[in-house]
Formats: structure tokens, sequence, C-alpha cells
């Protein structure tokens, strides 16, 4: 067993027996690379100690197969996984792209994201938890799975894991207040079950658990960090943004709010009450105290240092079984990013190819989380998915990722990925 692990916290800080399938697959370290009929893929490149790759076809019925993109990572291995994201986070990039920037040996899609935002480019802004490099830049829907990254005795430290978030400023006279997001569109949650006041945008009943769609919300303050990009969305009348130098000294403000970042700084963009607290406390010359945590959905520390975390929609294993929550997400076969941990630690990561009948159809929740366990999961979360399902290696897209049934092959610009580096 490992060392006790101390508690630490993430945070971003301007201051201061399954059905249809086979057995797992057991084949030595050589990469099983049978695909369907198509492009010749590029060979299978040599990868570090303890990182193997696969390419297996299982079948969820009778002449129903699925073809499966695997990558374990074992604690000990001579290889980084990481989070990644494009030049800011106000618009996507393609996964092979994301892997090039970031010399990945192999990278799939991560989070969900908002297509439909305005004002800020689409496309980029992840939908619930996303952190890198030990800082929140998305934040959490609460109570929602995520995978969570980490090192554990100079290893690696892979958990599934709920999790939520809670984002706190103290101006420079003591008051004090919640963030509501990390790098969004004030006002508009995606997912939902934020922080406080949210109302479902459709019928504007109270919201305090996530669901799909989107939520509303008249009275927030988000706190854009440098890594968004270049400028923030114009805001309504009455908005207010306190732009933020490198080290969190508050510059300047401006009503509405919206515009360039300063070099290597954030802001922190207020509307209605929101907006107000920020003009009532905090000055230009201050430093206000502002912190956005990982916690546990009660809101305790969590243990294990988290260098990087993605939210996911639904948690497909518990302890090796299916959990009720990935029926919640409906019966649809569709292709699908796993992240699963096994009972040793190792980590994989699993594009599911679909929407090519007889050639690879896809899973449902409950379908892709027996695939992972055919694997050797006992924990698993299900990502991003549909036409995001991509999987490079060595720099080439090895599955074939599809907006729509029997469409043509098309990478699509996603928000962040998983990447596996070399040590």
């Amino acid at each position: 067993m490992g060392r006790p692990r101390a508690g630490v916290l993430l945070a971003a800080v301007l201051c201061c027996v399954p059905v249809g399938c086979t057995a797992p697959d057991t084949s030595p370290r050589s990469a099983d690379t049978s695909r369907p009929a198509g492009p010749a893929p590029s060979p299978v490149p040599v990868l570090p100690a303890g990182v193997r790759y696969q390419e297996v076809t299982r079948h969820v019925g009778a002449g129903e197969p699925v073809r499966l993109y695997v990558l374990r990572v074992e604690p000990d291995a001579r290889a980084r996984v990481v989070a990644v994201h494009g030049d800011g986070m106000d618009r996507g990039d393609t996964v092979r792209s994301l892997a090039r920037r970031a010399g990945a040996l192999f990278a799939v899609n991560g989070t969900y994201f908002d297509v439909g935002r305005g004002g800020t480019g689409g496309g980029g802004d992840p939908i619930g938890l996303y952190a890198e490099n030990r800082r929140v830049l998305s934040e959490a829907l609460a109570g929602r799975p995520a995978l969570l990254l980490g090192r554990d005795d100079g290893g690696l430290d892979a958990r599934v894991t709920e999790v939520s978030t809670a984002g706190r400023m103290r101006a420079a006279d003591g008051a004090r207040r919640g963030i509501d997001g990390v790098n969004r569109t004030a006002g508009r949650v995606p997912g939902c079950g934020g922080t406080g006041g949210d109302r479902n945008a459709t019928d504007g009943r109270p919201m305090t658990q996530p669901s799909r769609g989107v939520c509303t919300d008249a009275d927030e303050v988000v706190l854009f960090t440098a890594q968004f990009g270049g400028r923030t969305p114009a805001g309504p009348a009455g908005s207010t943004e306190l732009l933020l130098a490198a080290d969190g000294t508050a510059l300047r403000t401006r009503t509405p709010a919206g515009g360039p970042l300063p070099e290597g700084g954030g802001s922190l963009y207020g509307i209605g009450t929101g907006a107000g607290w920020l003009r009532a406390h905090v000055r230009p010359g201050t430093r206000p105290a502002v912190s956005v945590r990982i916690t546990d959905p009660g809101g305790r520390r969590l243990t294990g240092a988290v260098y990087a975390a993605l939210g996911g929609s639904a948690r497909l294993l518990r302890d090796g079984e299916v959990d009720p929550d990935a029926q919640r997400l409906g019966p649809g076969r569709e292709p699908r990013t796993l992240a699963g941990v096994t009972a040793d630690g190792t980590l994989l990561l699993i594009a599911v190819d679909g929407r090519a009948p007889g050639e690879s159809v896809g899973a449902s929740p409950v379908e892709a989380a027996r695939l992972a366990r055919s694997l050797g999961a006992v924990e698993a979360v299900n990502l991003d998915g549909g036409g995001s399902t991509t999987a490079v290696l060595d720099g080439h897209v090895r599955n074939s990722p599809r907006g729509g049934e029997d469409a043509a092959v098309t990478e699509r610009r996603v928000a962040n990925a998983i990447a596996v580096l070399p040590e």
C-alpha cells in the first residue's frame, strides 16, 4: 500500500459477466491492431514501460460489433497523464491538434462543452469540472463524477469520484462573497446545478441539482483566468468587470463588462447583485483573495494531490458494478469516451466507436459500463462522446469520429483532452 494521502486541495488562486461482451483481453503487450476495412492505420509506436495500447472488438448483441481503442497507463508507468486545452478557453480545437501541441503520445477528448453560448466563440466552454496544472478552469456540476489525476508515492494516482467546487473571494475591506463560475458567460449556466440562484432557462423553475439543459442566474460573479483567452464577452447594462493583474491586484473596473483581459491576468465579472458587490467592495490597487477549490459534494477537502480533473456526465462503474447513474443517460447507443480505473490503479482511456452499422454500433451507457468492466475497470466515468469521441496515437487519429450515422469521418473541435506524455 502507498503512503497515507495528505489532504490537498486544488485551487485557482489569483492572490497571494458482461452481457454480450467477450472476456477481458489478456494478450501480451503488443497491440491488437485488427480493424474494419478502410484506410490502413499508421504502425503502433513503441510506448514507454507501463503504457499499453490495444484495438479490440467486442459485441453488444448478435451481429452488433463495437470497436474499442484503449490505452492503459499503469501507476508506475514512465509517462505523465495531463489535461490540455487549446489557445484559450473561449474556443475549441481538434484532439489531434491538442495532442501535437502538448507533445503527447496518446490523447482522447475530455469534457462536454457548451456549443450554444453567446459571445465567446462557442465550442470551448467545458460543462462541469475542468482543471489542469493544479488550477480550476471550469467549475463542477455539484455532485457529478469526475476523473481526478494526481501523484502518489511518485506514481500515477487516478480516481473516479463525485466532486463539487467551492469558489470564494474576500475583499480588502473584509467583505466576502461566493464565486459562481469560472471562465463562462455570466448568467448562463450549462448543466445547471451551480452556486445559488440557478433557474431553468425554459420555465424559470429553481434548480438546485445538475440537470440537462441550461439555467440562468441574474446575480453572479464569474472568475475569468488568464487561460480564458483574449476577450471576455460583452455584458448587459449594469454589469461590472474588475480587471486583475497577473499577481491578482485590482487594476480598474469597466461598466458594462466585456473586453480585453490584461496580459497574464484575469477578471472578476459581475452581473446583477454581483456587479453591485464588486463596485461596493473592491477598489483598484487592492488585492482581493480569490480561490476555487475542488471538494467532495459535502464541501469537505479531498485527500491526495490533484493535478488535473475532468468532469463526466455519469458514473458507469462503482466497485466493479454497473452504477445506477448509467441508466439516467438513457438507452441510446452512441460513440463514447470513457475513463476507467482497475483494481491495481491502472488508468484506462477508452474510445468506443459508433454510428457505423456492421463495423461499430456504439454503446449505451450500461453497455459502455460493461465494456469497461470487460477490460478490467472497477471504476469508470462517461466523458463527452458522439462526434467528439476521438483517439489519437502518435499524431494519427485511430478511430472513426462521425457526426451522424454513416456520416463522413471528420474530426470535431472539442474543449479539451486527456493527454499521455513521455515522462
